[in-house]
């Protein structure tokens, strides 16, 4: 369907989540997008890996600003912590929201 966005923020968001999912995937490891109509109509668009996955406890807070999974990981090594809440906060301006699932390490994303 016809979706009205501001195309650079949403590849922004596109960017940002695979950004995330090439750096968490290994060699020999898969990144698929796809995009998906919702029961309600909307448009859903899906990053998912096959990577490091998710501890579960971290789930809830992977879209907060400066937040870390790993906490090992600095600016240099991972990133500024800030990419994924920036992608919440371009959908949250599109009417939508952010998810993320993982059954846990090892299980991909």
């Amino acid at each position: 369907p016809t979706v009205a966005v501001d195309l650079d923020r949403m590849g922004q968001v596109l960017g940002n989540l695979t950004d995330n999912a090439l750096r968490h995937t290994g060699a020999g490891g898969r990144v698929v997008l796809s995009a998906a109509r919702s029961e309600q109509q909307t448009v859903c668009l899906a990053v998912s890996d096959t990577g490091e996955g998710i501890d579960p406890a971290h789930l809830p807070h992977i879209f907060e600003r400066f937040y870390r999974a790993d906490t090992a990981r600095d600016r240099d090594h991972g990133g500024s912590g800030i990419g994924l809440a920036i992608v919440q906060a371009i959908v949250v301006a599109h009417g939508g929201h952010g998810t993320a699932h993982s059954a846990g390490r090892g299980t991909g994303a």
